[in-house]
């Protein structure tokens, strides 16, 4: 038995069925629980949030210690706490304010009574159709018109929104915020009401909403293991990516100069290896299972890796590179920073440079000059990859991304051939001048121009431009606004 500690976990009497149907869907889930836990298989029983507040939670472990069942219990989050929490309301200040929780679902006048004649901090568990009315229940009980509370829906999720207000003016700042009822129906609100709640100093707590690209959703057209690291730099922003890979990776048509080149690296042929990309990394790593070899086939041999990322795949394959460009990551940094031969310390002129069939001529053609032989060889091909789904696209070309990263021009190339060019408010963030060059040569304004060829440096520029965005807003007195979610009819023009 587990609990999930994320989530949107509940108060007591929130998780609590409130049907007969509710009844029965929980009493067949225990069932099946418990049949599956006689049968010897391993069962993991989550419930939403703390596992000490769902009753039939509770239940489940009796059965267990009845029947012998061995079961741990992981303790989870309840919503009446995380949410405050994300939403920068903090519950208790350091006089040690009292806090009440309420369910405004199952609250009778009693409950309402004992809390409304107290100057507690108040914890409400209610809908956003009913909360003005919780509101007004607190009013009625005793509490002043203007005590502050927030409201938060969404809680601890990149669709969070928390509104503050008084209890006395919450329905029309809901209503003037043109709060919508969800088609999902009824949706859960977490609202801290009392004069410590800290709902005055939320500008400044608000750590989770602020984030600068919170709520924005990105596309990275990239494969999700080349996005990993990207994609997790996205989300520390509060954005959520969406891996859409624009090519495919190929084994070269005439594997034989492949061959040849990974045998001559074990029998001593080359006195360097230089990997100019994650993939050529992972095309020799896949030769050398194919034959039996594993990182010690590097022995002697020196590595050369065109940036951090190719470093890092290179590590994980066991290999330290001996050279990494200490400027900019690319053939002409790792240039800068390449030894030229000298045949009194180097016994090998000879460097394998395994690569995709598009590469440009500029390594070669620099290694060349500083005197070395080089072994140009093709180690994957680089092909168009197939459309992504029919809803991808049409968020692409709709506006439903807020922002698309292009690390390449291939990249822009190759997201407009399969899927259409992005609507006129997405904002359009390129890794260099190459690649914004053909951006705008597609009909797109960039927006976003990393200071250095790096993809991380590229996700921090539009987490700047994203927080300078949202600072314009509030320094106007606006709502902070997304770009999907403003949508002029006019497509995108590439700047004069």
């Amino acid at each position: 038995m587990a609990a999930d500690a994320q989530g949107t976990p509940e108060q007591a009497r929130a998780d609590s069925p409130s049907s007969t149907a509710d009844v029965a869907l929980l009493r067949d889930t225990a069932n099946l629980v418990m049949g599956a836990a006689r049968s010897g298989k391993r069962v993991v029983r989550a419930v939403a949030g703390d596992p000490g507040l769902d009753g039939y939670a509770a239940d489940e472990m009796v059965a267990c210690a009845a029947e012998g069942i061995v079961f741990e219990v992981v303790p989870g989050v309840a919503a009446a706490v995380g949410v405050p929490a994300y939403a920068g309301v903090p519950l208790r200040d350091a006089q040690g304010t009292d806090v009440r929780f309420v369910d405004a679902r199952t609250a009778d006048d009693r409950c309402w009574s004992e809390v409304g004649s107290s100057d507690a901090t108040a914890v409400v568990s209610a809908t956003l159709e009913t909360v003005a009315a919780a509101a007004g229940e607190l009013v009625a009980a005793g509490r002043k018109p203007d005590t502050p509370l927030t409201v938060t829906v969404a809680g601890t999720t990149t669709r969070q929104r928390t509104w503050t207000a008084t209890l006395g003016t919450i329905a029309q700042v809901l209503k003037a915020a043109k709060v919508l009822p969800s088609p999902q129906g009824a949706q859960p609100v977490i609202a801290v009401v009392g004069e410590r709640s800290a709902a005055a100093q939320r500008e400044q707590l608000a750590w989770f909403e602020s984030k600068p690209l919170f709520g924005w959703h990105v596309l990275v057209p990239r494969t999700k293991e080349q996005a990993a690291s990207l994609s997790d730099q996205l989300r520390s922003y509060g954005a959520v990516p969406s891996e859409v890979p624009t090519i495919a990776v190929e084994p070269p048509r005439t594997p034989q100069q492949m061959e040849r080149a990974v045998k001559g690296l074990v029998t001593g042929r080359y006195e360097w290896i230089a990997f100019t990309s994650v993939n050529a990394v992972k095309a020799v790593r896949e030769k050398f299972e194919e034959y039996g070899l594993d990182a010690r086939a590097f022995a002697g041999i020196k590595v050369a890796a065109v940036g951090e990322q190719t470093a890092r795949s290179l590590i994980d394959f066991g290999v330290k590179p001996d050279l990494v460009p200490s400027g900019e990551q690319s053939a002409a940094g790792l240039l800068e920073d390449w030894p030229p031969y000298d045949p009194v310390f180097d016994p090998i002129d000879r460097v394998f440079l395994p690569r995709a069939d598009i590469a440009t001529e500029t390594l070669v053609a620099g290694l060349i000059e500083l005197g070395w032989e080089v072994d140009d060889v093709t180690a994957y091909r680089t092909v168009r990859a197939s459309p992504p789904p029919a809803e991808t696209r049409e968020a692409i070309k709709g506006g439903g991304f807020d922002a698309v990263l292009f690390t390449s021009s291939s990249t822009v190339r190759n997201l407009v051939g399969i899927a259409g060019k992005p609507h006129n408010v997405t904002v359009i963030a390129c890794i260099g001048p190459a690649t914004a060059k053909t951006a705008e040569e597609h009909g797109l304004r960039v927006d976003v121009l990393s200071p250095e060829p790096s993809v991380h440096k590229l996700a921090e520029a539009l987490a700047e431009f994203g927080a300078a965005r949202r600072r314009a807003a509030s320094q106007a007195g606006e709502p902070v606004t997304r770009p999907s979610e403003r949508r002029p009819g006019s497509r995108r023009r590439a700047r004069s």
